[in-house]
């Protein structure tokens, strides 16, 4: 198909989409094609003047009311809040604070106590993601060895063949951080379940991108950052979701003097809050924090479900582009392309990647790469068109033309 006519295709089917005019809420460069959204979500345009606010007002006005007057202290479990609907989770199970690799180690530790004080001895077995972002598995390691599991590293799709009566909790990834490859959270949390042990997933690329359903699959407990699809900005804090049947026996490795029941009270104990607050830890990172909030305005009417259909057709089309502008066997697609066992991202293989990726960048359009030899292409649908698709494939067959 020629480019004229895939460009006219774009430009219906932009006419068409029922999410094009949220772009208007972003802040995005004029003529940049950004596709990196599963690395760092682009800057909602109400986000500084919020941040001026809490800055200007908050901070350099109120001072240290703002922790009641400002609602400052109880920001970890509202915005947690806010995310709730977009995991699929009822409220009060949600906390903000902390990084994703604190939050996996919150998660994976409180899981092998939950199962050791309910299950007894024999489990002893901590099942991972072979394929796994390299910090969780970091992380994964360093709690088995301080709760006496041994990790099993196994590939998503084989966990069912190696769950048994000494699985104690299995960490998996919603979606692969390379391929974009969705995993089955459905199938393999209830095939966890069946074994008698705890799941922990891991959402850092699929919250905000397509429905998750946390509370409507009986997932135990889960973690995910922000910075993403969610576009709380660099480093924005990550959250943890602890399901409400579990919360009163969860045991935090790190008990802090916000998860106290009593954080005031100042007393040499330790005794944990009730709820999600258990999650918490230390002081939170408030600048920030009040930046993710104010990014979560973008979600105003906005269902995940229209996400999810806008970024298969993205990413549908933007496959399409790629085969008709890149010549034959210069780059392989990594992402399945059932639309089932695919997140929001697609992955290419290339022979020199991260030259091509350079030269993508300079011509702007903006994906990443991933060593050794993998194109990443991430599909913001709130901000993301069919005529960025076209560019970005377009672009993409003039280098290698």
């Amino acid at each position: 198909m020629s480019e004229t006519s895939l460009s006219i295709r774009a430009e219906v089917l932009d006419a068409e989409d029922e999410l094009g005019k949220l772009r208007e809420r972003f802040t995005l460069p004029d003529g940049l094609v950004y596709l990196d959204g599963n690395s760092l979500g682009a800057l909602p345009a109400g986000v500084p003047g919020r941040v001026a606010d809490v800055v200007d007002r908050q901070w350099g006005e109120l001072l240290i009311r703002s922790w009641d007057e400002s609602g400052w202290w109880t920001a970890p479990e509202r915005i947690g809040d806010r995310i709730a609907p977009l995991v699929g989770a009822a409220p009060g199970q949600i906390v903000v604070g902390d990084s994703t690799s604190v939050n996996v180690f919150k998660a994976l530790v409180g899981a092998a106590r939950l199962v050791a004080d309910s299950a007894g001895a024999g489990r002893d077995e901590l099942v991972v993601d072979a394929t796994t972002f390299p910090t969780d598995g970091y992380i994964a390691a360093s709690a088995a060895r301080m709760t006496g599991l041994k990790v099993v590293p196994v590939e998503p799709g084989e966990v069912p063949s190696v769950l048994g009566p000494r699985t104690a909790a299995v960490l998996l990834n919603h979606a692969d951080y390379l391929s974009g490859r969705l995993h089955d959270l459905p199938g393999l949390t209830a095939a966890v379940h069946a074994a008698g042990a705890l799941v922990v997933w891991d959402l850092c690329h699929t919250a905000g991108a397509l429905p998750v359903e946390l509370d409507a699959n009986g997932v135990d407990l889960a973690v995910g950052c922000t910075y993403k699809y969610l576009n709380g900005g660099p480093g924005s804090p990550a959250y943890l979701y602890v399901a409400a049947r579990h919360q009163p026996a969860f045991d935090s490795p790190l008990p802090g003097w916000n998860s106290h029941a009593a954080p005031f009270a100042m007393t040499p104990d330790y005794v944990p809050a009730e709820g999600a607050v258990r999650g918490r830890v230390g002081t939170p990172d408030i600048l920030s924090m009040l930046a993710l909030e104010a990014s979560l305005d973008v979600w105003e009417g906005v269902s995940v479900e229209a996400v999810r259909r806008k970024s298969l057709a993205l990413t549908d089309f933007f496959l399409e582009c790629v085969e008709a502008y890149v010549p034959a066997g210069r780059v392989e697609c990594v992402t399945p392309k059932a639309h089932a066992e695919r997140g929001s991202q697609i992955a290419l293989r290339s022979e020199n990647a991260a030259g091509v990726m350079r030269e993508l960048v300079a011509r702007g359009v903006v994906g990443d790469f991933r060593a050794p030899d993998v194109l990443r292409f991430g599909f913001t649908p709130l901000y993301v068109g069919f005529a960025d698709a076209e560019r970005a494939a377009r672009t993409l067959g003039h280098i290698y033309g």
